[in-house]
């Protein structure tokens, strides 16, 4: 018993090490931070795949037909069905923006398991300039973000930029719960990652990258059976002696409401995406979980009878962990009614135990429906 409290005390000091260091890490990051001359406004052909509406999808679309961007804009909206009910709102934006050049293309072909992918290859042929900017449909930016985004550019050996991505609209408890993993701890574990190598994968909410460098991985053909494309379009534009670069801006993801099973999923799926691209960091990145560790620590001291400092030091970590948790989401989240309450920064963690063993133990994902089993390559395939 000795032993195994040693253990879980070496566990419980290392996890909130790991907490103070991303912390640190995000600190030195200029978030937010905006550009103070437009004199760098190249031609940007932007792809925007879709699939289905709610109540947020026209305002978000609209974020993108808002932009104050000197430079020429083309904007292609490309959806499967022409019968989508995404459709109509598409129309409807593009007669009340006469002035943008904007298109809805309907990209009929499935050419692979990812539906996203798929629309993107078959955008792709129309896109006119050389700069290529990807954008999820519930994606919504501010009037700056194109000369922000564009910005890192002015570096010829920059090749593709991505930024962060916020949970805007935590309707629900679950998604509240979701929104500490997003807007609290996953940002952070990037800048923690990036102090230690180069940026070498892409964040998917939205990606610029240059036309030259995306054919030279073969397009987005390359990666329509790629669960997470985002990923491998990064990694293989870095394989290429390319370098990436994170914008400052952060952008707004608006869901519709999800209850937990709903969440459950989405958690599921994005662990199970993190494993395939890389399952040895995955794998050993259960040891920062700042409240599993010092909470085993507290119980195996009390039922061993051990001395008063090992539960009370384990209670001290697990109260810095939520102070530092609730201070991620307050600097990355400029409204504090979005906040999370701080009650559900451990309850997040423990339930991201059950998602990290839930990683390892199936490999099957459910996506808009459609429920596909994850080879070990990373690609899909249909079931």
């Amino acid at each position: 018993m000795i032993f195994l409290n040693l253990i879980l005390a070496a566990f419980a000091v290392l996890s909130f090490a790991l907490a103070l260091w991303q912390f640190l890490a995000s600190r030195r990051f200029p978030l937010h931070k905006r550009i103070t001359a437009m004199d760098f406004t190249p031609a940007i052909s932007i792809l925007k795949p879709l699939k289905g509406c709610d109540a947020t999808t026209a305002e978000s679309l609209q974020s993108w037909l808002n932009q104050n961007y000197p430079g020429q804009t083309q904007i292609l909206f490309g959806v499967a069905d022409a019968n989508d009910p995404v459709c109509p709102i598409v129309r409807e934006l593009i007669r009340k923006n006469p002035g943008r050049d904007a298109q809805l293309v309907i990209c009929s072909e499935p050419l692979g398991a990812n539906a996203k992918v798929s629309k993107l290859a078959q955008l792709e042929p129309h896109a006119r300039h050389d700069l290529i900017l990807i954008c999820d449909a519930d994606v919504r930016v501010p009037t700056d973000f194109l000369a922000n985004f564009v910005a890192p550019l002015r570096d010829p050996k920059t090749a593709l930029v991505n930024c962060f991505y916020r949970l805007a609209n935590p309707t629900t408890l679950a998604m509240k719960w979701e929104a500490v993993a997003i807007n609290a701890d996953f940002w952070s574990m990037v800048l923690q990652s990036l102090s230690l190598k180069p940026l070498d994968f892409a964040l998917g909410a939205a990606i610029l990258i240059r036309h030259n460098a995306l054919a030279e991985i073969g397009g987005f053909k390359s990666l329509v059976d790629c669960l997470a494309d985002d990923y491998q379009l990064g990694h293989r534009i870095f394989k290429n002696n390319h370098g990436i670069a994170l914008c400052t801006v952060v952008v707004e993801c608006w869901d519709a409401p999800m209850d937990w099973h709903d969440v459950w999923k989405h958690q599921l799926r994005w662990a199970r995406t993190i494993r395939a691209c890389q399952p040895l960091p995955y794998f050993f990145s259960i040891l920062s979980n700042a409240t599993l560790w010092p909470m085993l620590w507290a119980v195996i001291s009390i039922a061993a009878a051990t001395t008063f400092w090992a539960p009370m030091t384990a209670l001290v970590f697990l109260v810095l962990r939520i102070v530092l948790a609730q201070k991620l989401q307050r600097r990355f989240t400029p409204d504090g009614r979005l906040i999370s309450p701080f009650w559900l920064v451990p309850v997040k963690d423990l339930l991201q135990m059950a998602i990290w063993l839930g990683a390892f133990i199936g490999n099957t994902v459910e996506w808009r429906g459609r429920r596909m089993k994850l080879r070990h390559d990373g690609t899909l395939e249909e079931i």
